[in-house]
C-alpha cells in the first residue's frame, strides 16, 4: 500500500515533538505536540500528530481533552482503551502536581491557614475528598494525606484508617478537611458524628483533633471556631 499520509517522521528530526521537547523544554511545545507525545504513536494512514489534532478538533480545547471520558476518548480513530486512560492519567497527575500545596510553605495557626494549604486541591472537585492534615509539635505540616473520595459517612472515614496515617507519621496532633461540592458549607449529619467519633478516638490515641473544615469554592467551615470541638 502506497503511502498516502503524513507520519511524524516526515518531520526533519529537529522538528519533532520528542526532539523539540528534549531541546527547549516541554512549555515550547503546542498542545498538539503534548498530546502527540502522550499518545505516542499513530496508525495506519492516521499520524500521531493527526490524532492530537482531531482531540483538540473534536473537544475544542485543552481542557475538554482533560475532561472527556475514557469512551470519548476511544470514539477517536487511533485512540484505544489503553491511550485513553493514558490520557486521563497524564491529566490527573498534573492537576495534582499543580494543586497540591507544599506542605512545607504552612504553619497551622487557625483555619484561614489550613484553607489556604489544601483549598486548590479540593475546591470545586465533583465529589467530597476527605483530607487528613499531619502535624507535629510545632503545628507544622509534615503531611496531607487522602483518606477518602465520595459522600462521607462512618464507613467510608473510619478511625482506624485516618489514625493509622497520624501514628506512622508521628503526628503530634491532625486536622480534617473536606469539601463540599453543593457549595453549601453547613456541616451534614454525618459531618458532624465523623467528627465527634474522630474526636474521641485520637483523645484515645493521643492525636489531638484539633479542627475539622468544610471547604466549599465560596467559603469554610469551621468547627473549632463554631465551638464544636
Amino acid at each position: 500500500m502506497n503511502k498516502t499520509s503524513f507520519t511524524i517522521h516526515d518531520l526533519p528530526k529537529p522538528e519533532r515533538p520528542r526532539e523539540r521537547l528534549e531541546k527547549f523544554g516541554p512549555e515550547a511545545l503546542s498542545a498538539q505536540e503534548l498530546l502527540a507525545l502522550i499518545v505516542g504513536r499513530g496508525i495506519p494512514q492516521k499520524s500521531v500528530i493527526n490524532i492530537a489534532q482531531e482531540l483538540l478538533t473534536r473537544f475544542g480545547n485543552i481542557k475538554a481533552v482533560s475532561q472527556a471520558t475514557i469512551e470519548e476518548l476511544s470514539q477517536i480513530k487511533g485512540i484505544g482503551f489503553a491511550k485513553a486512560v493514558q490520557i486521563k492519567a497524564c491529566f490527573e497527575l498534573g492537576k495534582r502536581q499543580d494543586l497540591e500545596a507544599e506542605p512545607k510553605d504552612f504553619d497551622i495557626k487557625d483555619p484561614q491557614s489550613v484553607v489556604k494549604a489544601i483549598q486548590a486541591n479540593i475546591k470545586g472537585k465533583a465529589k467530597e475528598h476527605f483530607k487528613l492534615i499531619l502535624l507535629n509539635t510545632r503545628n507544622k505540616i509534615i503531611g496531607i494525606s487522602t483518606i477518602s473520595i465520595g459522600t462521607l459517612n462512618s464507613n467510608l472515614v473510619h478511625p482506624r484508617e485516618v489514625f493509622k496515617e497520624a501514628i506512622a507519621h508521628s503526628a503530634a496532633s491532625v486536622v480534617l478537611a473536606h469539601n463540599h461540592p453543593s457549595g453549601d458549607s453547613e456541616p451534614s449529619e454525618d459531618d458532624l458524628i465523623i467528627t465527634k467519633r474522630l474526636t474521641e478516638a485520637g483523645k484515645i490515641l493521643g492525636v489531638e483533633v484539633l479542627d475539622h473544615i468544610i471547604i466549599t469554592k465560596n467559603g469554610f467551615f469551621s468547627f473549632k471556631e463554631k465551638g464544636l470541638i
